[in-house]
């Protein structure tokens, strides 16, 4: 503030100086004797000369104070400007109004300004270098940049809030743009290795900078769309030489199972069946799909298909054996014309294709095990009824040795073994009900006769019973025979005398004619059926000639009949 108490004793002292130096010069002017109006002249002239120096000094003092308010003025208007650019709100009039001379006020505000100059320079240097960056990562992501540039009209807090906002934005896209391409590399690396392709070459044909593992990748929506049309490429070729692979792993064991090629001949492609059912993730090993593997596998194909025109002939003829074999222990026959087809001769002469005749060959043996499957119980029944007829035949040739109750070493176990064989004997008539019972239900379920061994089933078993009912009459006519013999004896010692007894006389009567018409008879409880326990064969089949079951049996498949007719 100003010292106005110092400026009045000035401007006092400046007055009483002038009044002592105009007294003086009016004593001067009286000494002089100077004419009063020559002394007003110079009195008027003294006080122009004060005047025009007073006037000379308040002008500089007004152009001083105007530029001093200019300054101001524009000092506070390149403030004010300079807030406008950082975005600050204008400071009030009420505020800025301070009691201060022009001077200071011009200090005050000089100082500010420059304090506000500092700070947009800052706040420029900010903008700069948010700029940059969002710059640089424009052209990372883009290829060019956004645009975006520091005009110096604009540097408010908001707006670089605003460009802080943006180049987070940025650098996330960035990262999740460089996760994509490098989750793309490894996905390609991956594929490459699996299709034995070059993935060098590969990833430096989409774009130079994935080659450099060290360098600044390119993350451009342009590499991007290159890295997944290239996986996606990638990915159909290996799906294509997947499926290749597939056929030709399917083939393969086709091939092995119909050669029966050795354990260690497969091991060597195991690697390609094991992957027949894997789905594209699951295949991930190097080279597993390369055209050279593939071309090896091919090879190995080529090559069996070479053997299999000369191993299918074999198998043929193998196939033929397991055929007789399950026909000739299910008690099954084969048709003459199955035989002839099937036979070594025209396996060898080729007029048939060795493919057609193994798939028909085969299916015969898949129909003849079905078959069989569904005569298991009843073929179980006819075993234990044989058995039961062998022991009932024994059983009768030990009732006609007059000397089994002998006494001998053994003798007591060819008494249990009769007990046993009386016991089964008697379960016999129960066994054949339950026989044909089933054997009904069979034929009634399928269609068509039961054969065993090229006969009908149920009418060898009607035989047995007429044959078991003839028997029965038979040993009745035996008895009433020998009743009548004893009684004639009898009369003619009532009549002549006793006479030796035929026993006294060393002579047996003979049932050699009785017992063998029994025993003739008998197709399934004599002599005519087989013994399962002493290994004897049936006569229906020769079991140390396979041959016969084709020779001498006629097999008719399923298409017409279900069954296993006699010829």
């Amino acid at each position: 503030m100003y010292n106005h108490s110092y400026n009045n004793n000035q401007f006092s002292r400046i007055e009483t100086t002038c009044s002592l130096l105009l007294t003086e010069l009016k004593k001067i002017w009286s000494e002089l004797g100077e004419a009063d109006t020559e002394r007003d002249k110079l009195v008027y002239e003294i006080e122009q000369e004060c005047v025009e120096v007073y006037r000379r000094k308040v002008i500089a003092a007004n152009k001083r104070r105007y530029e001093l308010q200019q300054s101001i003025a524009l000092a506070g208007s390149e403030i004010e400007n300079i807030r406008s650019v950082l975005g600050e709100e204008p400071v009030k009039s009420e505020e800025e109004k301070v009691r201060v001379s022009l001077r200071e006020e011009y200090e005050a505000i000089v100082q500010r300004g420059e304090e506000m100059r500092n700070k947009k320079e800052e706040r420029r240097k900010l903008f700069v270098e948010v700029v940059e960056k969002l710059q640089k990562v424009s052209s990372e992501i883009f290829g060019s940049t956004e645009g975006m540039n520091v005009d110096g009209t604009d540097l408010s807090m908001k707006k670089l809030d605003g460009f802080n906002k943006r180049l987070l934005e940025l650098e996330n896209d960035k990262s999740n743009r460089l996760k994509q391409i490098v989750d793309h590399v490894d996905d390609l690396n991956s594929l490459c290795g699996v299709l034995g392709v070059d993935f060098k070459q590969t990833i430096h044909d989409i774009h130079p900078s994935l080659d450099d593992s060290q360098g600044v990748k390119d993350l451009t929506d342009d590499t991007i769309k290159k890295l997944t049309a290239e996986i996606q490429r990638l990915r159909e070729v290996k799906i294509q030489r997947m499926q290749k692979l597939r056929d030709l792993a399917t083939t393969l064991v086709e091939l092995w199972s119909l050669m029966d090629t050795p354990m260690e001949e497969r091991r060597m492609f195991h690697n390609v069946t094991s992957k027949i059912a894997a789905s594209e993730p699951d295949i991930s090993e190097p080279n597993t799909l390369s055209m050279d593997f593939i071309n090896h596998v091919e090879e190995e194909m080529l090559r069996l298909e070479k053997l299999k025109s000369s191993k299918v002939k074999e198998l043929v003829l193998k196939k033929r054996l397991e055929l007789e074999e399950i026909c000739w222990k299910t008690h099954m026959v084969l048709e003459a014309h199955a035989a002839a087809k099937y036979s070594t001769e025209a396996v060898a002469s080729g007029v048939e294709d060795p493919m057609n005749l193994l798939e028909e060959i085969e299916l015969d043996i898949a129909v003849v095990k079905e078959e069989a499957l569904s005569r298991k119980d009843i073929l179980d029944k006819v075993e234990k009824w044989l058995t039961a007829c062998g022991e009932e035949s024994w059983l009768e040739e030990y009732n006609r040795d007059e000397n089994r109750y002998s006494y001998g070493r053994g003798a007591h176990l060819t008494l249990k073994r009769a007990e046993k064989a009386r016991v089964m004997a008697n379960k016999i008539p129960a066994m054949v009900e339950a026989l044909s019972s089933k054997t009904m239900a069979w034929e009634k379920e399928r269609g068509t006769p039961f054969f065993y061994d090229g006969g009908q089933l149920l009418s060898r078993l009607e035989q047995y019973n007429s044959l078991k009912q003839e028997k029965e009459q038979e040993k009745i006519r035996q008895r009433d025979q020998k009743k009548l013999q004893v009684q004639l004896i009898a009369e003619q010692e009532a009549l002549f005398g006793s006479k030796p007894s035929p026993s006294q006389s060393g002579r047996k009567p003979s049932r050699t004619s009785i017992g063998a018409a029994i025993n003739g008879k008998l197709s399934l409880g004599g002599a005519m059926i087989p013994n399962a326990r002493s290994g004897k064969t049936s006569p229906f089949v020769n079991p140390n000639k396979k041959g016969n079951v084709l020779d001498r049996c006629g097999y008719l498949r399923y298409g017409q009949h279900g069954g296993f007719p006699s010829q």
